[in-house]
């Protein structure tokens, strides 16, 4: 089993680039980000119509 993990490995680091990897990191994190700051404003904003309408 162990020589089957080895070069399962050495082929995995090769095809995976860490530069594009940690781009869809930071990729996932901006989206995140943006959804999330636009859930907060229209919770505020859903907060303030309730205050005004009575």
């Amino acid at each position: 089993m162990k020589r089957l993990y080895f070069p399962s490995l050495i082929v995995l680091l090769l095809c995976l680039s860490s530069c594009s990897v940690i781009t869809g990191i930071f990729k996932a994190g901006a989206v995140v980000g943006i959804i999330s700051v636009i859930v907060v404003i229209a919770l505020i904003i859903w907060i303030a119509s309730m205050f005004r309408g009575k």
